[in-house]
């Protein structure tokens, strides 16, 4: 009796932290194979340990113990309670505001209001619809079931997927590719020029070009297949999509010429909304969520596993921001200039300046604007904190360069927020990164982590199986703010000014105090 209750209060205790870390059954049986593939348990057997119905071996409580960076005796001790963690923060989603006076914000009014907002800021109707789709994608987690089971009834899960394989799936779809021969170009984008390349389009009925030079980089070719058999399975391929082309600004595909200041039109919105469509299914069939998520956990969510895949690091860092259990992730995609091409901010990550236009004064000390100034061609892991009303974020990124088919360079970088995973692990989580932000703060704006919090950091990169985690601890921490004019840093931020310029309510406030 007494060891069905022990068994009880342990298998309590292992659902609680699964669950806390959003680890399935599945996952954890792999996480333990990865360690021991002789004594890794079953899912089904770890399901019996859950519901009290087994009591695991001390060498499988070991094992077991080791994913979640626990003491076995935890396990075991019936006067340690699994509490949940506490989240105060909210789900990460972005900052709404309230439609009050709510008669300013009717349908009519909104109509006529949003093209004269877009006209006057110079926002082109593409960018305004990447907008949209960007806050969808933010407040619904990325979620699109829909999506991933087209994607899986096309591919059947195989992972991974041949050039053969795709061209198998696009005629079984009953498409037709024609390879065409054309070099990068100079195109118009807004106001500019951009070097620009043809990779890819789709002729309806059923015809996809293909650029010949995509014979030779398997990953674009892979992606641009998928991406077009996406828009034959969605829509029938009616051919109300994009072209393929780099070079380009939100989205990629230059505006082909479009008025800096054209109103937004509804083929503006449809037409960015099929190319996220076909684009999201390209990522479900190239990287099915299941096998995908495992090889990540399986090489610690490496980029580099990109290779292996004969897929883009972008598809790779887009795809594990959505297939991971652990949801506070964010990814961008910018170019040397500094002005972003694709954001996503599942965890809420305040965004740098300059989503919309080139940056006018980004803090040069986040992962992607620094790698974008720097020299260095080897990927960077950082860990960062951001200074709000509610105290220091924390969050820990890893950046890469690339480049486009046209030969433009790119910086792409993936990241997470470390407060929620710090919780689930009954870290200290604010403690942990005030210290870190308040250490920052004293030497000029980057320190070496303590050891306290460098430990706790590690736990939960085990946890979570990503390993530029662990590799950002060997690095300074860096202070990081939504621009540099705002840096919280004594002194200035590079090309922040010293000291702000006064706020008028700060003046209000001056002659309330000396009228009391």
């Amino acid at each position: 009796m007494e060891r069905s209750r022990g068994s009880h209060f342990l298998g309590a205790k292992l659902r609680g932290l699964r669950h806390e870390h959003r680890i399935t059954l599945e996952d954890l049986s792999a996480r333990c194979a990865q360690i021991d593939p002789q004594g890794a348990p079953s899912v089904s057997y770890l399901s019996m340990i859950e519901s009290g119905r087994r009591s695991p071996s001390e060498t499988l409580l070991e094992l077991i113990a080791g994913v979640f960076q626990r003491e076995a005796r935890w396990f075991v001790d019936e006067r340690e309670e699994f509490v949940p963690a506490r989240r105060p923060r909210t789900d990460g989603a972005p900052a709404r505001i309230a439609f009050e006076p709510s008669f300013l914000f009717s349908k009519d009014l909104l109509q006529a209001a949003i093209p004269e907002l877009l006209s006057q800021t110079g926002t082109t109707g593409r960018q305004f619809a990447h907008l949209l789709i960007r806050s969808h994608q933010e407040i619904s987690r990325n979620e699109y079931p829909d999506l991933e089971r087209a994607a899986e009834r096309v591919g059947g899960r195989a992972f991974p997927l041949s050039v053969d394989d795709l061209m198998s799936i696009g005629r079984r779809e009953g498409l037709e590719v024609r390879w065409f021969d054309h070099k990068p170009v100079r195109a118009r984008d807004r106001e500019s020029e951009v070097r620009s390349v043809m990779r890819s389009f789709y002729e309806p009925p059923a015809t996809v070009f293909l650029n010949q030079a995509l014979q030779s980089d398997h990953a674009r070719l892979k992606f641009d297949l998928a991406s077009h058999i996406g828009h034959k399975v969605l829509h029938g391929g009616d051919g109300l999509r994009s072209p393929h082309a780099t070079g380009g600004e939100m989205g990629e595909s230059p505006d082909s010429g479009s008025p800096l200041h054209a109103n937004i039109g509804a083929k503006d919105v449809l037409l960015a909304w099929r190319d996220f469509e076909c684009s999201f299914f390209a990522g479900a069939l190239l990287c099915p969520k299941v096998p995908f998520r495992r090889l990540m956990v399986k090489e610690r969510h490496r980029v580099e596993t990109a290779r292996k895949l004969q897929v883009s690091p972008a598809v790779v860092m887009r795809r594990m921001t959505k297939v991971s259990a652990y949801p506070h992730w964010h990814f961008f995609d910018a170019d040397a200039r500094g002005q972003f091409l694709a954001v996503y901010r599942g965890n809420g990550i305040p965004l740098p300046w300059g989503s919309m236009t080139r940056a006018s004064d980004p803090c040069p000390h986040w992962g992607v604007f620094r790698v974008a100034a720097g020299t260095q061609s080897q990927p960077s892991s950082q860990i960062s904190v951001i200074k709000q009303d509610h105290g220091w974020q924390l969050y820990c990124c890893h950046t890469i360069r690339t480049r486009d088919m046209a030969g433009n360079p790119h910086v792409l970088s993936v990241g997470i927020d470390l407060l929620p995973g710090l919780a689930a692990n009954h870290a200290d989580e604010a403690g942990i990164a005030d210290a870190i932000g308040e250490d920052c703060l004293r030497k000029g704006g980057q320190a070496k982590i303590g050891r306290t919090a460098t430990q706790a950091i590690r736990e939960v990169a085990n946890i979570l199986s990503i390993a530029w985690v662990d590799e950002a601890l060997s690095q300074s921490a860096r202070i990081i703010c939504p621009r540099s004019s705002r840096c919280p840093r004594h002194g200035n931020c590079n090309v922040a000014p010293a000291r702000r310029a006064r706020d008028i309510n700060d003046v209000k406030q001056e002659i309330l105090l000396a009228s009391r």
